[in-house]
């Protein structure tokens, strides 16, 4: 596989960054993931640490090179990540319980698949057009659902810093599982936190990385969004994949910029079906069952 990578987090107009992302790659599989504090409710930026540390730590020990079952990682990466917030309670003995949101994407095989809980997102963007994105798990975004909210009310609704999935905290989490999407030649995928996407009018903005090269445009598009947003801006953190073809194996370079990489690696084929997916949410519904039965 080929692609380039570019990832970027800036503090806005807040006192401290409560932002984490990061990714790593073997020769056969990618991974990206990006968390938000909620610094609501105090130390969103040690539960987005936790979170971001767990599922690096995970895929380093399992992508061997590749991931055996990339759908039941994702299961396990957020569920283990929920309680590695959990673990940070109890070792720092903290009163107020700490939460995130996520979105992890794994690419194997020239196909993504992602996960996601909160109102981080994930964008998959193709010749100019948005191919895919993640749903908000949001009070807004339910009542848009229900149609009792335009789209473009929710920017200004008062709700609509109100999430309904997260990691961390005293509920179960909830988080989603997307289908496979095989990736072509030039397609982007953007990982973003609220404080990249809540500032636009629409995603046309983010679809504009698509009009020529998306690692060069990412940071200028974060400019514009910091100068869209205002003084009391949030958190901007954002990781921009391009997704490149390659019949010619080679290894691993890196661009000169710090905060952007190129990788060009080897890939074998292999075939994910729907009963991967439906295998992977019984086992959602098998893990929180059984968190949700007294000891």
């Amino acid at each position: 596989m080929k692609f380039s990578i570019y990832q970027d987090s800036r503090i806005g107009g807040r006192a401290n960054n409560e932002d984490r992302l990061g990714y790593r790659y073997t020769s056969e599989t990618l991974i990206m993931v990006l968390a938000d504090g909620m610094g609501g409710h105090g130390h969103g930026d040690l539960a987005a640490e936790a979170v971001v540390r767990s599922v690096i730590a995970a895929f380093e020990l399992q992508a061997q090179p590749r991931l055996a079952d990339p759908y039941g990682f994702l299961v396990e990466a957020m569920t283990d990540a929920h309680a590695a917030i959990h673990a940070q309670v109890g070792m720092r003995m903290l009163v107020d319980q700490p939460r995130t949101t996520c979105v992890i994407c794994i690419v194997q095989d020239g196909i993504a698949i992602w996960a996601h809980a909160g109102d981080s997102r994930l964008y998959v963007l193709r010749h100019g057009r948005l191919l895919s994105r993640t749903r908000d798990h949001s009070r807004v975004q339910a009542m848009i659902d229900d149609g009792l909210l335009a789209e473009d009310e929710a920017r200004i609704h008062p709700a609509r810093n109100i999430l309904t999935g997260c990691l961390g905290g005293d509920q179960t989490p909830r988080f989603d599982l997307s289908r496979k999407t095989p990736l072509k030649s030039g397609d982007i995928v953007l990982l973003c936190s609220d404080g990249v996407w809540a500032p636009m009018a629409d995603d046309q903005p983010l679809v504009a990385l698509a009009d020529r090269d998306a690692i060069k445009a990412a940071p200028e598009m974060l400019n514009r969004v910091e100068a869209a947003a205002g003084p009391g801006r949030d958190n901007l953190s954002l990781i921009v994949m391009v997704w490149a073809d390659s019949s010619c194996p080679s290894t691993a370079t890196a661009t000169p910029h710090h905060k952007a990489h190129s990788a060009a690696v080897s890939a074998t084929s292999q075939t994910w079906s729907d009963e991967d997916i439906d295998r992977a949410i019984e086992t959602i519904r098998a893990r929180l069952g059984d968190q949700e039965k007294p000891d």
